[in-house]
């Protein structure tokens, strides 16, 4: 066994001999990189580290702040929807109930116009009967006007005030018979 390590550190004596290594200046070299190694993690990336961290967190928070505010958009389109739908049936019943007063006024009001032609139609009529009464009343005198003119001349004679005032009276009631 003895032969193997022998020819091993042969070898790597060889090693070092070829390839020209010095141990000294690797061991300087190990020690200057864990220094410069110690110096950049402690100075330079440990504070970018720390930024990013930071950033990470700004980053977190914001999603968490966008997802906070999808929810309240979406609670708030929720209310406007509800609002709406509330703010369209009140319009609704305004609509509903506009027409139906407006039927009432429409009906009242052609009840009241009906009336009124009632009434004018009752008064024509009432005006009219007067009238028609009043036509026959001069009518009746006239012919009774008549009646005793004409009885006076088949008569041939003039009759007195007293007796035409009989035979008008007379042909009064009999026109009034008719």
């Amino acid at each position: 066994m003895l032969t193997v390590i022998a020819a091993a550190d042969a070898t790597s004596s060889g090693l070092v001999e070829v390839f020209g290594l010095n141990i000294g200046h690797i061991i300087m070299q190990v020690i200057s990189f864990s220094i410069l190694a110690f110096v950049l993690y402690r100075y330079a990336f440990k504070p970018v580290f720390a930024t990013i961290d930071e950033r990470q967190s700004k980053i977190e928070d914001g999603l968490r702040y966008t997802e906070e505010m999808k929810s309240k958009l979406a609670e708030a389109e929720k209310e406007t929807a509800e609002v709406m739908k509330k703010a369209s049936l009140e319009a609704q019943q305004i609509i509903t109930e506009a027409r139906d007063s407006g039927k009432a006024l429409l009906e009242k009001q052609t009840q009241e116009a009906t009336s009124k032609a009632q009434d004018i139609l009752t008064k024509a009529e009432h005006a009219i009967e007067l009238e028609r009464k009043k036509m026959l009343a001069d009518v009746r005198d006239e012919i009774s006007r008549l009646v005793v003119l004409t009885t006076s001349r088949v008569l041939s004679k003039e009759l007195p005030e007293d007796e035409k005032q009989k035979y008008a009276e007379s042909a009064a009631k009999e026109l009034s018979n008719v």
